[in-house]
């Protein structure tokens, strides 16, 4: 409603009351006040009755997500007694991470997890382009690195590293092995194993890092799992939350970590038919110390850290090369979870349809919405009719009444102004 037909209700209104009556003029403002709001509560009880879908207070993912969380908070629920950290074990062959249907699967690493390593080495994932920072090389190794920064978010980081003389199979036990890894990564201070599922190869880990003088230890609950494709394979590890695993003033836990690999056999740059390997490597983390203080440090200590890495991967060919039994770890990563291309075409197949069906149901339910609207102001601006029709008092009652069922009008076209 404009400024010119507001002022013209205004006159008309004026107009009414300069109106002679044959009544009392109090008799009929006493009518008046009682009858709107009568017709304001039916209007209220009728748009309830009609209420849009989406109108409604009921939402059951949150109501589910109240529960997971009572249950899950042993401070909350004194019913919850807590449980010791066990092993876990899925003894179904067939059980999928697209189907898991348990309340406590949070910690599992899924397809989602796969697809979002896939669309990183793809460089489909959707994100800023990457800043070369550094390049470097020693006779058995060829390294690079880039970052990039998010709006949101801890800086990321990403690096192509190529091993010769070595196989993926071996990088990708390498990577694994946390009991080996204890004797040459000098900033691993502690790791166990808190679940398994060997069914698809995942797990649980605990890890306490230690950190410069300056800034203290970390821990991480990690989730870990490895598919295969071809001799190639993508190794996921994220933070996962772990509510049994209670939390200390120190080590400071780290809740957003992740750090993958995708690993895969490449022609050796030496032009022979030695094998070579190449690792594409993704990071990032929130330690909780500024961000640009800890891009510095990654920047002054990332070339250190690549060639301690190489060191330590030939000391761990030796050591592989001289032992006739496997750890616990590796004997996990080879039970890997086994894909195809397929596999990967029909997980970017799902996503599309399932973005299909969620823009289907969108509009489905406006246009349900903006019809339950129209039919409630129907009836409102029926009712008001009738009331008004039914009075003989004047004009001033049902000028009121009249009134009232316009504004309800307008409501419907303000919340769907294309109709």
């Amino acid at each position: 409603m404009n400024l010119a037909e507001s002022f013209s209700e205004i006159l008309r209104f004026s107009e009414i009351l300069r109106v002679p009556r044959s009544g009392g003029f109090v008799g009929e403002m006493l009518v008046s006040l009682c009858l709107v709001p009568v017709a304001f509560f039916v209007g209220i009880m009728v748009g309830w009755v009609w209420k849009p879908r989406w109108a409604g207070f009921s939402n059951s993912t949150f109501d589910e997500l109240l529960v997971v969380n009572n249950e899950s908070n042993p401070d909350q629920n004194p019913n919850l007694q807590q449980q010791p950290v066990q092993n876990k074990v899925i003894d179904n062959p067939s059980y999928s991470s697209s189907v898991a249907k348990k309340d406590d699967d949070d910690h599992i690493l899924k397809d989602e997890d796969l697809k979002h390593l896939w669309h990183l080495v793809e460089k489909r994932d959707g994100g800023p382009p990457w800043k070369h920072m550094m390049e470097g090389s020693t006779p058995t190794m060829t390294y690079q690195a880039w970052q990039r920064d998010l709006e949101t978010g801890p800086p990321q980081y990403c690096s192509m590293t190529v091993y010769e003389d070595a196989t993926p199979e071996l990088l990708r036990d390498f990577f694994w092995d946390d009991d080996l890894r204890l004797k040459w990564d000098d900033m691993l201070l502690h790791a166990t194993t808190l679940e398994e599922f060997p069914a698809i190869g995942a797990s649980v880990v605990h890890w306490i890092r230690k950190f410069p003088f300056f800034c203290s230890d970390r821990e991480y609950i990690i989730g870990r799992r490895i598919w295969e494709l071809e001799r190639s394979f993508y190794c996921v590890t994220k933070g996962v939350p772990r509510p049994l695993v209670p939390r200390k003033q120190k080590p400071r836990r780290v809740d957003l970590y992740y750090s993958s690999w995708f690993i895969r056999s490449v022609n050796s740059k030496k032009g022979n038919n030695q094998a070579a390997c190449e690792v594409i490597f993704f990071h990032y983390e929130d330690m909780g110390i500024p961000w640009e203080i800890a891009k510095f440090g990654v920047r002054q200590g990332m070339w250190g850290t690549a060639k301690k890495i190489e060191q330590g991967l030939r000391w761990y060919q030796k050591e592989r090369a001289c032992s006739k039994t496997v750890s616990h770890h590796v004997a996990m990563a080879q039970m890997s979870t086994k894909i195809d291309q397929d596999y990967l075409t029909r997980l970017e197949s799902d996503e599309s349809n399932e973005d299909v069906a969620q823009n289907q149901m969108m509009v489905h339910q406006e246009k349900q919405g903006g019809a339950n609207m129209s039919i409630r102001n129907l009836l409102v601006i029926g009712a008001a009719v009738l009331v008004a029709c039914s009075i003989d008092r004047g004009q001033f009652p049902k000028a009121v009444i009249f009134g009232v069922a316009k504004r309800f009008g307008n409501i419907g076209r303000r919340a769907f102004p294309g109709r």
